[in-house]
């Protein structure tokens, strides 16, 4: 997430003051995602230092400053808003890693470690439906946050399943027994 980016963006509606910048922020972000005051003020600091925004001259330090965003501001901003996040490689997923490394250590079922995260990962999904339910007292920001988390616990079920699907028909010989090379079965993704 970038915070800096959004800062900017909460500037381009007017001068801001620090602490409402953070205010702000969580509210816009359906108060999902926590800023602390200073992690804004050191964004702040650093968008003021590469010209995307200005304070009041003269001011002190702190709250009592009030940040404007810049012409570069505004130019940095719709760059960041038209440009598509990098999706072509995968990220460092937790859940991912971890099963990978179970794949290839002595004594781990992997198959009921998976069980496991599914169990959780639908008990989140159903958390989060029960806020959905409720949906016509969600603010805008707070229901589209909500779609976003079912649908990305959907896709770990999903990869869980394939996961699992995958185990099911790899023999013992092709997952983890030969340490010198990792999993025998193993191609390069190569994105273009």
């Amino acid at each position: 997430m970038s915070v800096r980016h959004a800062l900017l963006g909460l500037l381009s509606e007017g001068p801001t003051y620090g602490h409402q910048l953070r205010q702000e922020f969580e509210e816009r972000t359906g108060d999902v995602w926590p800023l602390n005051v200073g992690q804004v003020y050191t964004t702040l600091q650093r968008l003021e230092r590469d010209g995307l925004v200005e304070s009041d001259d003269g001011a002190s330090e702190g709250p009592q400053r009030a940040f404007r965003i810049t012409a570069a501001g505004r130019d940095e901003l719709e760059r960041w808003l038209h440009t598509p996040p990098d999706l072509s490689a995968p990220p460092r997923d937790e859940l991912v890693i971890k099963v990978l490394v179970a794949i290839s250590l002595p004594g781990v079922d992997v198959r009921r470690l998976l069980q496991v995260h599914r169990r959780r990962v639908v008990e989140l999904m159903q958390q989060w439906t029960r806020l959905k339910e409720d949906e016509g007292e969600l603010d805008l920001a707070f229901a589209l946050v909500v779609d976003a988390e079912l649908f990305r616990l959907d896709s770990v079920v999903r990869w869980l399943d394939a996961a699992e699907g995958r185990l099911k028909r790899a023999s013992v010989s092709e997952v983890g027994t030969d340490r010198s090379s990792g999993p025998r079965l193993r191609r390069r993704l190569v994105v273009r």
